[in-house]
């Protein structure tokens, strides 16, 4: 009876070791196979049309001294700001809702105009609000009672539509994509991929690190991204990192906005006043606002940049260079901001047709192969914005994510710890389990010959 149960605990216990064997196998296959990027189609998030005219055409075609800007209303349809009767009614003749303004676009430059001929205050910035034809003037928590009173005496001496505002935090760029990337400067976000038609880059924000500067895309400086070949900040906030090998790789595009998952990106377009935006970065993932103004300036500590995309969307340090979309269209790279994501606050993006026109280069979108070449010297199109109500905007085609260490062979994902570690330890546990019932029963089967055999010759 006692060698019968013997044998059973032999049997569970081979069985079991075999089994474990197995298990470890598989979970180490899986892990490995899982760092590859799924060949999946992408899946639309949003069907939204594209609008046949727009209120930047409109206001265009008005021209500045009988319009003052043009918004996203709350269905969808551009509302655009006018200065006289007859502007209004071309306004709804071609579709869009006008609204009649005291303050035409040329008085609303003028205006931010003195604001810069002003002495540079840090931690000061104001932008057009055309929704309400003001300049709003804003001063964060730096700002001296001093300089807040003398900023308050230029904005009175302009006129009365110019009014002061304090804003909550401090006016900061955004260094420490959405995928991190680091150097000795801090660590920031990737933007988008671009190319000049011979070499591939990330455009990320000027702010992040001077020319020259060496990225890489882990903590240990072990994987080499890249350096930075081309950047201007402060006056604008873009840069070119230039990748080591060339080229940016599959996914090229498409931005990371967290979980494995990302949004594949099909053009570039400008942002409008009132439009549902999306930002994603490496420290605070993905999140959505609204475009409050366009042609933003901010004083930073560092110096006073112009021509920004004033929004509501919150952002922390280490996502600047993140991207800002929607839809699918690329709009900007983040330059910095107050607040952050757990009380909210304002923050400033570069926008992205300046940025590639300034530096030459175009966007590598799902419509074109990564790095080919395409007429790079042109300046880039903007890609038509879609007539969505702001509240039902998405941000674009999901696409899965291909990372930095993507093109690993298989024999470098199996021997990645991180992946496989889990699998390996049942399976090493299996074999010690294996070879110890092996043992003891080699054990036992050798006592009980002995024993046989002293009693047969004793």
């Amino acid at each position: 009876m006692r060698h019968a149960r013997r044998r059973v605990v032999r049997r569970v216990t081979r069985l079991a070791a075999v089994g474990g064997l197995l298990l470890g196998g598989a979970m180490v296959t899986q892990a490995a196979m899982a760092s590859e990027t799924p060949r999946s189609p992408a899946t639309p998030l949003s069907t939204a049309g594209t609008a046949g005219v727009t209120g930047t055409a409109l206001t265009a075609k008005l021209g500045t001294a009988r319009s003052a800007g043009s918004w996203i209303g709350a269905d969808g349809r551009p509302v655009v700001a006018v200065t006289d009767a007859g502007a209004a009614e071309e306004v709804r003749q071609a579709g869009a809702e006008p609204k009649m303004v005291g303050h035409s676009m040329n008085e609303l430059k003028s205006a931010a105009a003195t604001l810069r001929s002003a002495p540079r205050v840090a931690g000061t910035a104001w932008s057009v609000d055309y929704r309400t034809n003001r300049v709003v003037v804003q001063a964060d928590s730096t700002v001296s009672s001093g300089d807040w009173t003398r900023m308050t005496k230029v904005a009175s001496r302009i006129g009365d539509f110019v009014t002061m505002e304090r804003s909550k935090g401090t006016f900061t760029t955004r260094l420490n994509g959405a995928q991190p990337i680091l150097s000795t400067s801090g660590r920031c976000s990737a933007g988008f991929n671009v190319t000049n038609g011979q070499r591939d880059f990330i455009l990320t924000a000027g702010h992040c690190g001077p020319t020259g500067s060496i990225w890489f895309a882990d903590n240990q400086a072990d994987q080499q991204l890249g350096a930075t070949v081309n950047s201007n900040f402060p006056g604008a906030d873009f840069s070119l990192v230039q990748y080591d090998s060339g080229k940016a790789g599959p996914g090229a595009d498409v931005v990371a906005v967290g979980g494995g998952k990302g949004v594949r990106i099909t053009g570039a377009g400008d942002a409008t006043v009132g439009q549902r935006v999306f930002r994603s970065g490496s420290t605070s993932g993905l999140h959505d606002g609204q475009v409050t103004a366009l042609n933003a300036t901010v004083n930073y500590p560092e110096g006073t940049v112009t021509g920004l995309i004033e929004t509501n969307v919150c952002a922390e340090p280490g996502d600047s260079g993140g991207p800002l979309f929607s839809e699918g269209v690329a709009l900007g790279v983040t330059s910095g901001g107050s607040g952050d994501c757990t009380s909210g606050g304002t923050t400033f993006f570069q926008p992205l047709t300046k940025a590639m026109q300034a530096l030459n280069v175009r966007l590598i979108t799902s419509g074109g192969k990564a790095g080919a070449a395409q007429n790079p010297s042109s300046a880039p199109t903007p890609t038509p914005q879609s007539t969505v109500a702001p509240s039902a905007a998405a941000p674009g085609s999901s696409a899965p994510v291909s990372g930095i260490a993507q093109g690993r062979t298989l024999l470098a994902r199996l021997t990645d710890t991180r992946n496989v570690a889990p699998g390996l330890l049942i399976m090493a546990g299996s074999l010690i389990a294996l070879i110890a019932a092996r043992y003891i029963r080699s054990e036992q089967e050798r006592r009980a010959y002995q024993r046989y055999y002293s009693a047969t010759w004793g």
